[in-house]
């Protein structure tokens, strides 16, 4: 693990659950902006895995979310809107645009950051903003930037009863996942042995978040190709692509209370897998609430895409390609 991470993100995963109980408790204020109707989350990469979240959980709500992983706000963003556009760095390109467009539009707005050019922006123009520490990189930031941001926009996105339960559950999956569990009973370094060749990861619609993540976290950490699809999706084009012999590994992540005919279509697809000798995995939720079944599966699988990376050699920090596409992207 220190050859080949030698700047320790895996010790900062080791923390993730201190990171996020830390992170809840700073003294942080929280905003209320009165009647929003719409929330639009602006933000790429690590800070869009966390939009992925907040959209989760806010589908259980009356309020519409947009979620843009790009430069342009949606045309229905009105005063009773709210756009959150968080930068981990603060210099990210398309967060920085949409939190200027959004200053011109008449909408609530809050931004978050390490730093960074949103900073100095927001103080220049008086747009509320709260800095959060950046662990490494942003990816592996995950927890700080996610408690907090749960603290700060409580009025809006209501999670105070969850936090504790999340949490817990965090502790609970880092006995089993941690660099102290290096063994036969961890799930995280089991999946990671068995990725060997690029993996399709299916997913129910209420799951996308950590779907999402992982795939990300394979491509940065891993250094390596992988795919997405909604199942009951799969089920009326992707499953198709089984009938030919492939080398693509089918991971199956579910919840543990899934829609009656979601469970149903796992074990169809199941069987069809069986029936065709395709090897897979499933891996499972905790139970309880949207926020502890997405975070502590991120949990599981983005360290399965750091020990990939250590078995294949890769250190997981550096991200050589990003920087040429950001040295180019002004």
């Amino acid at each position: 693990m220190n050859k080949f991470d030698p700047l320790g993100m895996y010790k900062i995963y080791d923390r993730w659950p201190q990171i996020a109980k830390e992170s809840y408790d700073r003294d942080l204020v929280e905003v209320d902006f009165g009647d929003i109707r719409h929330v639009v989350f602006a933000g790429m990469g690590g800070s869009g895995a966390l939009h992925d979240i907040f959209s989760a959980i806010l589908s259980k709500t009356d309020i519409h979310v947009s979620i843009v992983k790009g430069y342009h706000l949606p045309n229905t963003v009105s005063s009773n809107t709210l756009v959150v556009s968080t930068s981990a760095s603060g210099n990210t390109v398309e967060a920085l645009t949409v939190l200027d467009a959004a200053k011109k539009s008449g909408c609530k707005l809050i931004a978050f950051s390490s730093g960074g050019k949103m900073k100095d922006y927001c103080f220049e123009n008086k747009i509320e903003y709260r800095k959060i520490s950046m662990q490494l990189s942003p990816r592996s930031s995950l927890p700080s930037f996610l408690f907090s941001m749960l603290k700060v926009l409580e009025p809006i996105i209501p999670t105070k009863k969850d936090i504790s339960e999340s949490i817990d559950n965090l502790e609970d999956m880092q006995k089993k996942i941690s660099s102290n569990n290096i063994g036969s009973d961890n799930p995280s370094l089991e999946l990671a042995e068995w990725l060997s060749s690029i993996p399709v990861i299916y997913y129910p619609w209420g799951l996308q978040a950590a779907a999402v993540r992982f795939k990300n976290s394979l491509q940065e950490n891993a250094k390596m190709h992988a795919m997405i699809e909604d199942v009951i999706e799969a089920c009326h084009n992707g499953i198709v692509a089984w009938e030919r012999k492939s080398e693509i590994k089918p991971i199956l992540i579910r919840g543990q209370d899934d829609y009656i005919k979601t469970k149903e279509r796992w074990d169809i697809i199941k069987e069809y897998f069986e029936l065709k000798k395709i090897e897979y995995r499933e891996v499972f939720s905790v139970r309880g609430s949207i926020l502890s079944k997405l975070i502590n599966l991120i949990y599981l699988l983005d360290y399965s895409t750091i020990y990939r990376s250590v078995m294949s050699g890769i250190d997981p920090t550096p991200v050589t390609s990003i920087d040429f596409i950001k040295s180019r992207a002004k």
